[in-house]
């Protein structure tokens, strides 16, 4: 037992110290990360910027230009003097991949690191999700396609990110996604092996957290540093942002909000309770309560129908309809308001088939973080749409292979 004032002892070997090709590999990283973000930039700049010196910047950025990643260009605007040489990223040689998996199509896009998107594609999916086995030949034969005419266009393939609604362990396993009906997948495991090992790495990540992550790299909301995103498809996911990062806690799960018991009254959940948020509030109860199918089983296909129908309605102004979307509203406010509690968000966008219907909905958000509030209030935030479509998550997937590379772990 340790003594007031002191550390209790470490269990376990100590930490490995940090080589120096460690400590090269972080600071290309560095200097990638501030070209990406910056660009076009000096390599003073990044001197400025990063506190690097001089020496070390004129070797990690010849290094960049060697391996790809970067191009020198010149410049003179707003500059007194001789041109500057600058530094922009390369996009004629890498390109990332992303795949969002939905429960009725895939959506896949190639973007070059000057941020570029080569080519969207999308195909349906609804047939095939059902069975893992037809659903891993599909993504797998969808990530080819793609890889190959990225190889067409000239450049080579730097990493697939595959985004999944569900829950996924850092690992690439999905082990629950209800909208899919997958448990304990390890599609990432899958994919390397029906890929045969393709020479670049594959992520699994939360579909949620990568729509996010694009609306803030392509969006307009690439300043807002405390956030929630809340989508509605087959169920509700949700992603939060505290200074800038996705809170993933000790697991990797992230917040998990459909399931969370708003009250005791409400209609059977699929998780075997009763009154959850997604039973609630989700997609599925919006369209029972707004249109006069409360006794037909939904399928993953009429959601967007009907939710089209919806958006027609109520901007016809139908009574009924608006009274759903305001009852609706005030259920995700309350659920909502637990996580606005934890995060003091500035912002909470509203994705999936709920993106539409914003400015329906926001309202009676309001309204229930507002009765939802404790001693803090929660409630007066901005609520906004998404604005990247059905392409946010595969736009997000791709965006998150530059994170890998911004951290240090470069193509050779």
């Amino acid at each position: 037992m340790s003594r007031l004032g002191e550390y209790p002892a470490r269990n376990g070997p100590p930490p490995e110290r940090a080589t120096t090709a460690d400590v090269r590999a972080a600071n290309l990283g560095v200097v990638l990360r501030h070209v990406r973000g910056a660009a076009p930039c000096s390599r003073a700049d990044i001197v400025a910027s990063t506190g690097l010196n001089k020496a070390t910047v004129s070797s990690l950025v010849t290094e960049l230009i060697r391996r790809g990643l970067l191009r020198e260009t010149t410049s003179v605007g707003g500059r007194i003097g001789r041109p500057v040489t600058m530094l922009v990223p390369d996009g004629q040689v890498y390109a990332t991949v992303g795949i969002a998996v939905g429960a009725d199509q895939l959506t896949a896009v190639a973007v070059d690191l000057s941020g570029v998107v080569l080519l969207s594609w999308r195909r349906s999916f609804a047939e095939y999700a059902q069975s893992t086995g037809r659903a891993v030949a599909v993504i797998t034969a969808l990530a080819q396609r793609v890889a190959s005419a990225v190889g067409n266009r000239g450049r080579q393939v730097l990493g697939l990110t595959v985004g999944v609604p569900g829950l996924i362990d850092p690992d690439g396993t999905i082990l629950r996604s209800p909208g899919l009906g997958w448990h304990d997948i390890d599609l990432r495991g899958r994919l390397e092996t029906a890929l045969r090992k393709p020479g670049y790495p594959i992520t699994v990540e939360n579909e949620a957290n990568l729509a996010v992550l694009a609306e803030q790299r392509y969006g307009p909301y690439a300043e807002v540093a405390n956030l929630v995103y809340l989508t509605g498809g087959t169920g509700i996911d949700a992603s939060v942002v505290v200074d800038g990062r996705p809170l993933r806690g000790s697991r990797g799960y992230g917040p998990q909000i459909a399931h969370l018991p708003l009250t005791e009254d409400g209609p059977d959940c699929e998780c075997g309770r009763r009154g959850c948020l997604e039973a609630v509030a989700g997609v599925p109860a919006l369209i029972r309560r707004a249109l006069p199918v409360a006794n037909e089983d939904l399928s993953r296909a009429d959601l967007l129908p009907y939710a089209q129908e919806i958006l027609r309605r109520a901007e016809a102004k139908d009574v009924a309809t608006l009274d759903a979307l305001d009852e609706t509203g005030r259920w995700l406010g309350g659920g909502v308001s637990l996580l606005a509690h934890l995060a003091d968000p500035e912002l909470i966008i509203m994705g999936g088939h709920f993106a539409p219907l914003t400015p329906w909905l926001s309202p009676a958000i309001q309204t229930g973080l507002a009765e939802s509030a404790g001693p803090v209030p929660v409630g007066g935030c901005r609520i906004a749409p998404a604005t990247l479509g059905t392409e946010s998550a595969a736009l997000g997937a791709a965006a998150r292979v530059f994170d890998h590379l911004e951290s240090g772990r470069l193509p050779a």
